[in-house]
């Protein structure tokens, strides 16, 4: 069943930003949503109660806003590194390694997609509990894992750091 309601999802999300209905667009959206339903279903519908999907969908959405705001930051933080007259002056780019307390799957790419929302850093790799992540600067290489990670353990119930 499980299947089924990632394909819903997905096709119904297919339709709704192509916005075409062509028989062309609409195979290619089918194909699309079966695909990503067989490989990915196990992540949107993990084995729980349906409460505590809920629980869980409602703690996301507290963190929305919470990461929208750190976007917003780390986008003047950039535009202000891109606007410097000696741009290259404050770029201190870094690979910084860190071990994350996150069990899941689920929460660990929610904070490595939550990281590389954020601009001047780019998760570039997860092996188990090991992330290696692209920082521009120094401050956004010393704010990782950080609040971050808690506020990421916090939606899916697990002890962050």
């Amino acid at each position: 069943m499980t299947y089924a309601y990632t394909f819903i999802i997905m096709l119904g999300f297919w339709l709704l930003l192509s916005g075409k209905f062509d028989p062309f667009h609409l195979t290619l959206g089918v194909i699309s949503a079966a695909l990503v339903s067989w490989s990915s279903a196990p992540l949107l519908f993990r084995d729980q109660t349906r409460r505590h999907r809920l629980a869980e969908a409602g703690r996301f959405l507290l963190y929305l806003p919470w990461i929208l705001k750190e976007i917003f930051k780390s986008t003047l933080q950039v535009t202000i590194l891109a606007l410097h007259p000696n741009m290259r002056r404050p770029l201190t780019p870094h690979l910084v390694r860190f071990r994350t307390r996150l069990q899941s799957t689920a929460a660990r790419v929610t904070l490595a997609n939550s990281i590389t929302l954020t601009p001047g850093t780019i998760t570039i790799r997860i092996e188990d509990d090991l992330f290696l992540v692209h920082a521009l600067t120094d401050d956004l290489a010393a704010g990782l894992p950080g609040e971050m990670e808690k506020r990421v353990a916090g939606i899916f119930g697990e002890a962050g750091r």
